[in-house]
């Protein structure tokens, strides 16, 4: 992250600009001239360009136009506003497509995915490949010394498809013999006994669009998302050899792309940066009004903050939002533009979790094309609107805070563990029920039961990948961090399930969920008693275990509080009790025979297993307990710095001076107060506080306080 420092004194506030899609008679009547001088009047500092357009850098095969984008640089550039610079791989021109049609994806049915949409390109084929090196070697020398120019970024929300090509087939079967050596060797792995799939020879394996096998499966996902960091490593590469020491290099993230392994992705880049999307007015409110949906939008302020916390995730570092909704964003059947005052709470939300860009999707709503209806800042009119004044007002808000908000470290009350192979076995291979069937979404619906349980008892979250989790010993890991979930970590191996136990026994208080420990590395189900490797630390283990279709009703034990809507959800593993201590029990005339929560002193610390998915209340009880049950982190929000009222949240981070930023929100139309734990500043007002003042907070508000 040094290479963000020196950018900017505060937060980089902007948009995607796209001076190329307005119409030829706005280009003429200086358009281009208006929409910067608009931008300086809101509080700009960057925009994004170039990423999009490889039809308009090389109209024809070999013949460049490289010199358009020179007027918006230099107009850039004359008003103080960086730009970030794209190389536009991800959508290709026609004439590419018509020179090389064998570089169209093919999907699983085996049809080719056809053209007229974008990212319809494998992107590993040399022929591409070809092309691809030559636009991004003339785009980025062309504009490499432009002193505008303060970053790259590589592609766009790379990852969007599953490559069936025969090609890729191909080097998946090299990948496997590099890996395992002999066919015999991937037998024994794979347990291709079952239902004899043996192979005698490599050229026996069978193409992954008929494969029935768990563990053929699970490589299968993992060399895709490997094609994909392979890619994106390669043009950070090729972007380097030309960039300027004080330059960086990213790419633009949509976390839920099935081929994106986040924290492998970006450890060849020098920033993270993503687009979080989010469902606007009520599905904002707190308590939630909206009813939850499946959009791949984040739906609902604690899933705004997981998506803010899952970027800060992928390098453990600041990030920057390269898009993030404007107006309305979707097509025309779903118009869902703010309330007043959304988009500021939104910003400073990402703000305190670690956000260093705030960039808006995008500067004018476009006349054409197939996001016509995403909204911009400005309206298809392109005169400013409720929108564009509403984001001028944060635009000096951000300039006023200043450096005091840039580069954070959020607080962290609890860590949860992500792991991108749990997720991506679970897609193919579900193990959790929905309300139709199989829930390919299941890993998330586990995990998400308790960061939403976290968000809701007004605790902060830190992400954790399992990869990174075993960079630290678990004795630094137990300090940093006392408490630590881990629910739906199915693929393990047996040195990563020693390592919780060793958290534990450190003085970590360790909280399971269900199928951790369950599998291993390869997809297998352990022999051992589950959970494998954490029966003994838990005082509990199982071997029976049921979906359910309707949640339970649980009862507290020996005072342990429980709100009466808890219920335990879609799984019940059938606890057997050692000798740990019972916290919550199922009321039911079958499952009440096992509990539902219990807990063990290890060690220094603690295990609590959690043998269902738990609904918001209940897990909200959990987390609260084992928070209040462990050590408390000295870089964390203390007990006093948390929600006051059903419809706010509070934030705390550090700045790189050691400053202790405090974020309170108030999600709702109806007023409320804070009592202030202790003296502050506030950022925005300058006002100087005491311990004990009464903030007011106004419909859909924040206040970004500092302490002093």
């Amino acid at each position: 992250m040094s290479t963000l420092h020196h950018l900017t004194d505060g937060v980089l506030f902007g948009a995607a600009y796209y001076y190329e899609y307005h119409r030829p008679e706005q280009q003429r009547a200086g358009q281009l001239e208006r929409d910067l001088d608009l931008m300086v009047e809101a509080g700009f500092t960057v925009i994004r360009v170039g990423e999009s357009v490889w039809s308009t850098w090389e109209p024809e095969n070999g013949r460049f136009d490289l010199d358009w984008l020179q007027p918006v640089l230099d107009g850039a550039h004359e008003r103080g506003i960086k730009v970030i610079l794209g190389t536009p791989t991800y959508a290709v021109p026609m004439w590419l497509a018509r020179l090389y049609p064998e570089i169209n994806v093919v999907r699983r049915d085996g049809q080719a995915m056809g053209w007229g949409a974008r990212q319809e390109i494998d992107y590993t084929h040399p022929a591409f490949l070809f092309h691809a090196e030559r636009i991004i070697r003339a785009v980025v020398a062309r504009y490499a010394q432009h002193p505008a120019v303060v970053g790259y970024q590589v592609d766009n929300e790379p990852g969007n498809e599953i490559f069936h090509n025969r090609q890729v087939f191909e080097r998946f079967v090299d990948h496997l013999r590099a890996r395992y050596g002999t066919v015999e060797r991937l037998n024994d792995e794979w347990g291709l006994t079952y239902w004899s799939h043996r192979l005698s020879t490599w050229a026996d394996l069978w193409t992954p669009s008929g494969n029935g096998q768990p563990q053929y499966a699970l490589a299968w996902r993992k060399f895709q998302a490997q094609l994909t960091t392979d890619f994106i490593g390669w043009q950070a590469d090729v972007v380097r050899e030309y960039a300027r020491e004080d330059q960086f290099v990213t790419t633009c993230i949509s976390y839920d792309r099935p081929t994106v392994q986040d924290d492998a992705l970006t450890r060849r880049l020098d920033v993270t940066a993503g687009n979080p999307y989010y469902r606007m007015r009520d599905h904002l409110a707190l308590p939630l009004t909206a009813t939850p949906d499946e959009s791949w939008m984040a739906s609902g302020t604690w899933a705004l903050y997981a998506m803010a916390d899952r970027m800060y995730s992928s390098k453990q570092a600041p990030y920057l939002v390269t898009e993030t909704n404007a107006q309305a964003i979707g097509g025309p059947h779903q118009n869902e533009p703010a309330y007043d005052g959304q988009w500021r709470q939104v910003a400073w939300a990402l703000v305190s979790r670690g956000a260093t860009m705030i960039e808006y999707w995008h500067w004018h709503t476009l006349p054409y094309g197939t996001e016509t209806y995403w909204g911009g800042i400005l309206p298809h009119s392109l005169e400013p609107g409720r929108t564009y004044h509403q984001l001028a007002a944060l635009g000096g808000e951000l300039r006023t805070a200043g450096a005091a908000v840039a580069n954070l470290t959020p607080d962290a009350d609890v860590a949860l563990v992500y792991s991108s192979n749990s997720k991506w076995s679970q897609a193919e291979f579900p193990q959790i029920g929905g309300g139709a069937g199989e829930d390919r979404g299941g890993y998330d619906r586990i995990r998400d039961s308790f960061y939403r349980g976290a968000f809701d008892a007004g605790l902060q979250a830190r992400l954790l990948h399992d990869t990174q989790l075993t960079d630290s010993t678990p004795e630094e890991m137990a300090a940093a961090h006392p408490v630590l979930v881990a629910a739906g970590v199915t693929i393990a191996d047996d040195a990563w399930l020693s390592w919780l136990e060793r958290y534990a026994a450190a003085g970590g208080h360790l909280v399971l969920g269900i199928r951790t420990g369950y599998e291993d590395e390869e997809a297998r189900a352990r022999a051992e008693r589950k959970p494998a490797h954490l029966s003994e630390a838990a005082g509990v283990f199982y071997d029976e275990f049921a979906s359910i279709d309707t949640p339970l009703a649980v009862q507290g034990t020996d005072g342990f509080e429980l709100p009466d809507d808890a219920r335990a959800t879609s799984w019940v593993d059938s606890l057997q009790v050692l000798d740990a201590d019972v916290l919550v029990r199922y009321d039911h005339p079958h499952f009440g025979r096992w509990p539902a929560v219990t807990t063990r002193a290890h060690g220094s610390g603690r295990v609590t297993t959690v043998g269902t998915i738990p609904d918001p209340a209940l897990a909200r009880a959990v987390l609260g307990w084992a928070v209040a049950h462990g050590r408390p982190a000295a870089a964390s929000a203390g007990p006093e710095w948390r929600p006051q009222g059903p419809s706010q949240t509070v934030a705390g981070a550090t700045n790189p001076a050691g400053e202790r930023v405090r974020f309170v929100h108030s999600w709702s139309w109806e007023p409320s107060t804070f009592v202030l734990p202790g003296a502050v500043r506030d950022l925005l007002s300058g006002e100087e506080l005491a311990a004990g003042a009464e903030l007011e907070l106004g419909p859909w508000d924040v206040r970004v306080l500092l302490e002093t």
